[in-house]
Order: C-alpha cells, then structure tokens, then sequence
C-alpha cells in the first residue's frame, strides 16, 4: 500500500448565501492514510491475501503536532490490528526527481523573494533516494516471509536541519532568495493562503511537521546493536546501501538555474 496524503483534497461546491461558493474537503488526509490503509487491510484478510506491504512514515507519531503525522502512526495500528503480519516500512523524508523537498525550496524561490525557515529551520530531517526504498521493497517482495510481522526502516547516511538544505539547493540552483528565520505561528499565516493551491506547497500542517525531527527511531549504532528478537530491519539489512544526497540532487535542481547547466559552457551563451 501505498497510498497516502499529505493535504486535504478541496473541490468547489455552490451555496445558497453570498459568495455562493464554498471549499469543501472531498478526500481528508484521515481518509488517505488511515481509513483507505485499514479497508486495504482488512480485504486482504478476507480475502486471504499472503502478504501486505504498508509504506507509512519515520514521522508517524500520535503525539506529533502534525494531523499528517499523527495520521501515519493511526493509519499503522490499523493496518496491523486488521492484517497483524503486514510488514511495515517507514521512510524518511525521499528525495528524487520529483520529490516535496528539495524541489519545493527550488519552487518556493522561483515565487518568492525571501523563504521563511520555520523556527530558523533548526529541526532535523535525514532524507533517503526514492530508489533505495523501492530497492529494499523489492528485496522484501523476494521474501516477504521473513519480513511478516516486522518493520523495516529507510533512511539516508546523514541528517540535515531545513536550513543546511535550504542552502545546499540554491548553491546548485542559483537562486539568492533571502532566507529568513520566522516562527512557526507566523509562517502559518502564508501557509493557510497557499493551502488553496492544486498542489500545495505549504499547509499550516505542514508548518507544524517542520518544527519537530524528521529522523529513524535510533543511530545507526543502535540499530545494529538490536538482538534478533523483535529487530527492527534497515535497508542495510537488506543490502541496500544509503545514496547520499550529494550525488542525485545536481540531477535535477540544476534545470532551476537560468539557462540550465549550459550557461558555465562555453558555446552556449
């Protein structure tokens, strides 16, 4: 499974009073990653499925301030109490051609002059490729019966705060937008705007999810020290090792310069 919603699904619909027109949530973030995973969950139970693989989150927590987060730790226990021998994998933050993190500093400097840093940007994210966590489902689709009943976690070799990966995108882009250290409550404000959008860049909720760390439960140090009771799996385990952000992103933030990575090159300007 691996369905899932980081906003809420908005379509216009008409009302009877002034201005007529009013938002309406057609598919909640609830729905997406709580109530469409347990459905998932419970017919392959019925149906006698042999294996289920859910795609939650290293953020899924029920006492995060996110509703996103608080959704994925929900959507998790449904999962399990319906179908117990699902096995669970929880990524990071992915990167990747058409990520919602590197591409959206990028996005944001396009639009905008200065990009708030929520709290300055100080929290915590360790972000993995796309492609090693299809890498590491692929190795557990191999197998699924060693993995029944386990979680497996999926992170990158290093942790960043918002605001080093702010900087490291517009060195490879180019861009010069003012980085701004603004609270939360107050980038807020901007984000209740911009929530409107097909494609949200910033939701109030996603203001909240960038206050806390977005980071595997333990160190790579722990994770190795775990007995085999109960372990807690790792894309290492699996043989998949970490890409480094460093190697990927040039690939496709550079198209954010001006006049793409063609304007160093002499004969092309």
């Amino acid at each position: 499974n691996l369905i899932g919603k980081y906003y809420d699904t908005k379509a216009l619909e008409n009302v009877d009073k002034f201005p007529f027109l009013n938002y309406k949530v057609s598919t909640s973030v609830w729905e997406a990653n709580v109530d469409v995973p347990k459905t998932i969950a419970e017919l392959c139970t019925e149906m006698q499925v042999d294996n289920l693989i859910h795609v939650s989150s290293a953020a899924a927590n029920a006492d995060s301030s996110s509703e996103w987060a608080r959704s994925k730790a929900e959507g998790e226990k449904e999962v399990l109490k319906a179908y117990p021998w699902a096995t669970i994998v929880r990524p990071t933050q992915m990167f990747g051609h058409e990520d919602k993190l590197l591409n959206t500093f990028a996005r944001m400097a396009e639009r905008f002059p200065v990009i708030p840093l929520v709290d300055g940007g100080h929290a915590l994210t360790q972000p993995v490729y796309v492609d090693d966590v299809a890498r590491t489902i692929n190795r557990i689709v191999d197998d699924p019966e060693m993995f029944e009943g386990r979680r497996v976690d999926c992170f990158g070799p290093q942790d960043y705060s918002y605001a080093e990966l702010a900087k490291f995108v517009y060195d490879i882009t180019e861009q010069e937008p003012t980085l701004a250290d603004v609270p939360a409550e107050v980038v807020k404000y901007g984000a209740k705007v911009l929530q409107y959008e097909g494609n949200p860049m910033m939701t109030p909720d996603m203001v909240d999810l960038q206050t806390e760390d977005y980071l595997p439960e333990m160190t790579a140090e722990k994770y190795a020290a775990q007995k085999q009771l109960g372990k807690v799996f790792t894309m290492k385990d699996l043989g998949v090792e970490a890409t480094p952000i460093e190697k990927i992103a040039f690939k496709y933030l550079y198209r954010f310069r001006k006049g793409g990575h063609f304007i160093h090159a002499e004969g092309y300007h």
